[in-house]
């Protein structure tokens, strides 16, 4: 099969001739290497044969945001001010909000030698800020989604791989506007403003969804927000009701024109798994394995699976510390069990990518593990 055929094969429950295997972020994003940026960690020498791996050895699953461009009724730079400053090596961006009286600021930060940002000061700090924030006008956040890069991408990828639609979902977007603890506290003590925000975005995600996956049938997406509501930040019963009703549409809009919905959550699934399988997902990353999760991904595989491709379950800090010896028992007992018994399928994946500049020998080798166990493994039927 080739690399196109396999995913695609997996994603219909079909079968296969071997298990997939995505690096994730490394081959789904396309730094380039020879970007001379100091901002760009991949130029460093470390990350040049394990890019390279990826593209020529593994299934690739690119990992593409749609391009937004803002509606001719978008009313977003009358609200909304950006500014990006350096100091000290590192890159600032403050971004200002002026409505209902109030100024709304945050502030993030960039570092020449991490692929993240840090958000050191949050929009909303209080529960007048979110009232504020709520008069905004829903144009603010009209945009028009062009799926002509997606195809591109598609058209550039061939056989190689598949096109991966990446977005954030409802709870995603409000969750972020709060530091982690305003946003537990809110959002369990001030359900009807947190609906309200909820609410906001998500006639605006909603519409895009609903659009983009009319012009880009048939593909699969990447919805990421769920972890926001899991345990222990937040009850299962929350999750209900803020992950399901608000995200469950975007998994029906992408399947009535014939994509595939995968639930990106992080960390506990056990109470929040009987909800995820109500909103009908295709596919759930990365179940990671215990400590860094509470579920075993062949308990998953054997009560989700059916209906469920599973994506992942080697964590990030194995891949990243583990000796080669210990870690090829981790992958051996992760191709078992993703693919033990009656499943629509199972991709082999970590949870997570190195984000600094350099990628350790034993790291490397780790990854062509990964590669050569998924390549030797040979099926099991995918009914």
């Amino acid at each position: 099969m080739t690399r196109r055929e396999r995913l695609m094969a997996t994603l219909r429950g079909e079968a296969v001739d071997r298990p997939a295997v995505s690096f994730y972020e490394v081959g789904g994003w396309t730094p380039d290497p020879d970007d001379p940026d100091p901002f760009n960690v991949y130029n460093a020498p470390d990350w040049r044969p394990l890019l390279d791996l990826a593209e020529a050895e593994t299934d690739l699953i690119r990992m593409c945001p749609p391009t937004l461009t803002p509606a001719a009724d978008n009313c977003r730079d009358d609200f909304f001010r950006h500014e990006t400053t350096l100091d000290s090596g590192s890159r600032y961006t403050r971004t200002t909000v002026a409505v209902g009286g109030r100024t709304l600021t945050s502030l993030a930060r960039r570092d020449p030698d991490v692929a993240t940002s840090w958000t050191l000061e949050h929009l909303l700090k209080d529960l007048d800020d979110v009232r504020a924030y709520l008069e905004i006008p829903d144009e603010a956040f009209h945009y028009d989604g062009d799926v002509a890069p997606l195809v591109a991408r598609e058209r550039e990828l061939g056989d190689a791989g598949i096109v991966m639609v990446d977005v954030e979902d409802p709870i995603c977007t409000v969750a972020s506007l709060f530091s982690m603890s305003d946003y537990t506290v809110i959002a369990m003590t001030e359900s009807r403003l947190f609906h309200a925000l909820l609410e906001k975005h998500a006639r605006a995600i909603h519409a895009r969804c609903e659009q983009i996956a009319r012009d880009f049938p048939g593909h699969l997406w990447r919805l990421v927000g769920s972890e926001y509501a899991s345990e222990p930040y937040l009850p299962p019963r929350l999750y209900e009701e803020y992950v399901v009703r608000y995200t469950g549409p975007m998994v029906t809009s992408i399947q009535r024109h014939g994509g595939f919905a995968r639930i990106h959550s992080h960390g506990r699934l056990k109470h929040i798994l009987p909800h995820i399988a109500a909103m009908g997902a295709d596919g759930l990353d990365p179940v990671e394995p215990p400590p860094q999760g509470d579920v075993l991904l062949s308990d998953v595989r054997r009560a989700y699976g059916q209906d469920m491709v599973l994506f992942g379950n080697i964590e990030a800090a194995d891949l990243e510390n583990l000796p080669p010896a210990d870690f090829q028992k981790k992958v051996e007992q992760a191709l078992r069990e993703g693919t033990a018994g009656p499943g629509r399928g199972f991709v082999l994946m970590p949870s997570a990518c190195p984000y600094g500049r350099t990628v350790a020998p034993e790291t490397l080798e780790n990854y062509k593990t990964l590669v050569r166990l998924a390549k030797a493994y040979r099926l099991r039927r995918n009914p």
